[in-house]
């Protein structure tokens, strides 16, 4: 099983997601910024250095807001756990230094994107606006 961790930075009613390159598994899908697990590593700690190495932003583990675990079986793929956390809060500008283009859309059409498949469900609530408490 590959375990991953992955971050939803919002700005008002927007949030960033991230388009996977040509090279790689899943080319050209949508996701949101994190990745896998280092052996022993916890989610939150995995997520602040993937934030770092893939955005050039910094993320404290006390700025991170755990919404959920899930688990996806790829048909004839792997089988990924998915730890999703709410990015409270974070310090510089995103900067795209791993993807094929990063956005930063209105959460309401997330679903218009092309996402992983283990990321559909959480889309669907973020759209709906049911994944975050509104005031």
């Amino acid at each position: 099983m590959i375990r991953v961790a992955a971050g939803i930075l919002r700005r008002g009613e927007q949030v960033l997601i991230c388009q996977r390159s040509q090279a790689g598994s899943f080319a050209g899908k949508w996701e949101f910024p994190g990745g896998k697990l280092h052996e022993g590593e916890s989610a939150e700690a995995a997520l602040v250095r993937e934030l770092a190495e893939e955005l050039d932003i910094a993320v404290r583990r006390e700025d991170l807001l755990h919404l959920e675990t899930l688990r996806h079986r790829y048909p004839e793929g792997p089988e990924v756990e998915l730890h999703f956390f709410q990015v409270v809060s974070f310090r510089r500008e995103p900067s795209n230094r791993s993807f094929q283009q990063i956005a930063w859309v209105l959460a309401a059409q997330a679903e218009s994107f092309d996402f992983l498949e283990g990321d559909k469900g959480l889309v669907a609530r973020l759209a709906a606006g049911s994944l975050f408490p509104r005031p």
